[in-house]
């Protein structure tokens, strides 16, 4: 259920006059735009140069152990990466076209268009041949998420994180949730699909949530020098209002594994690749510019919108993805603020699993038991519209699919 709009204007206000009391947020918020200048200054000189802006990372080094600090930390700076090769092309072509089986012969576009209006995520994009679709339970999606090699990265992934609290664990970066999304299917020529720079995983919380005020302490305390993007306290406490596609699950990192090969130009994504840039756009908010009962043009229940008007000086930042190819991975900070390219002028289609990074915790290990239940019975993501497609599709992934690292994924 929605909050109620008076309501919701009320607490901001109350909450933006409570914020700016406990420290000199102006001056930090001054101090900060400094730093995210600098920060967008190096990405945009490097992007002149065709030099590498997102840092890219070969999974042959995480599996040896042999990622440099110096990558390691360019990585944490950056709040994103690209891992390459974690699966062999081979295998992934062999995925794609399975895929491409499974949508035709259970007759997919049929049914979407009678559900068509379910899923609101994406209501302002133009109708027509779907890009994304509402399918979670085919055999290569759950073979993508419980493969040894998605769970090796995601440790690597994890291990970046702070997930120690007075030497409790906030989290286990050695074990895996999984955490079911969906495919991206889009065809040359789509303009449909174009997504504006946003956040996913909370909008308005981020402002007024206990738990999202404890993630970000430190910024709200005027010491932003301090906040660490990557301490993990209190961020599997946070809680967020309930909407078809903002995920109740913790990750460490969203991300999608490659089917096809794509890169700029093509359809695909792009990212701010500056970490600590959810600092200056929750002080970009306090700032006297804004009305009082307005969070930047946040909206309850939605993806966090990063709009010119308020963001310019990080939108500067905006870069594409380098070229990938089937069986590399893409991954974003859950604070880092992405994109999707307006219109895909490629040959080819641009094709990716969403799968991200969900380890094991309190807070996801509620969520799985929902999640378990609609696997068995084949329906939508708990998370998502309850399109409920693959119910009675043929060949669609059952318990028996599951290896024992998946069970142990999925809760079951």
């Amino acid at each position: 259920m929605s909050p109620d709009p008076k309501i919701m204007s009320q607490q901001i206000q109350q909450q933006k006059q409570k914020l700016r009391k406990s420290a000199d947020l102006d001056s930090s918020f001054i101090e900060l735009s400094r730093a995210m200048k600098e920060e967008v200054e190096e990405i945009i000189a490097l992007a002149a140069t065709g030099s590498q802006v997102i840092p890219e990372v070969n999974f042959n080094d995480i599996q040896k152990g042999e990622v440099s600090s110096d990558l390691t930390q360019l990585v944490k700076k950056r709040g994103c990466a690209v891992v390459r090769q974690v699966f062999t092309s081979e295998r992934v072509n062999e995925w794609n076209v399975q895929i491409v089986e499974y949508i035709e012969s259970n007759q997919y576009y049929d049914k979407e268009i009678e559900k068509r209006g379910l899923d609101q995520y994406f209501s302002q994009l133009a109708s027509g041949r779907p890009q994304i679709f509402g399918l979670y339970w085919s055999k290569p999606q759950i073979e993508a998420r419980q493969s040894e090699e998605l769970a090796a990265a995601r440790r690597w992934l994890n291990r970046l994180w702070d997930h120690n609290q007075s030497g409790k664990l906030v989290f286990n970066p050695d074990q895996e949730c999984s955490y079911a999304d969906r495919l991206r299917r889009r065809q040359p020529g789509d303009s449909t699909l174009g997504l504006s720079p946003h956040v996913d995983g909370g909008s308005v919380e981020r402002w007024l949530d206990e738990g999202f005020h404890n993630v970000y302490r430190l910024v709200y305390s005027g010491e932003w020098q301090k906040y660490d993007p990557f301490a993990a306290v209190h961020r599997t406490e946070t809680k967020e209002i309930p909407s078809p596609a903002v995920c109740q699950m913790f990750r460490t990192f969203q991300g999608w594994t490659a089917l096809t090969s794509q890169g700029p130009g093509e359809g695909t994504l792009q990212l701010i690749p500056i970490a600590r840039g959810m600092a200056w756009i929750l002080l970009r908010a306090l700032q006297n510019d804004v009305a009082e009962d307005d969070l930047c043009g946040a909206k309850a229940g939605r993806a966090l919108s990063i709009l010119p008007e308020y963001h310019q000086l990080l939108l500067k930042a905006l870069a594409p993805i380098p070229k990938v190819q089937p069986g590399d991975t893409v991954w974003w900070h859950p604070d880092v603020i992405h994109a999707v390219e307006n219109h895909h002028q490629g040959n080819d289609y641009s094709n990716v699993m969403y799968i991200g990074a969900a380890p094991d915790c309190e807070k996801n290990q509620i969520f799985l038991p929902k999640q378990a239940e609609a696997f068995l019975r084949g329906k939508s993501c708990p998370d998502f519209a309850p399109e409920d497609y693959e119910i009675d599709f043929v060949g669609r992934a059952q318990l028996s699919n599951l290896t024992d690292l998946g069970r142990l994924q999925m809760g079951l």
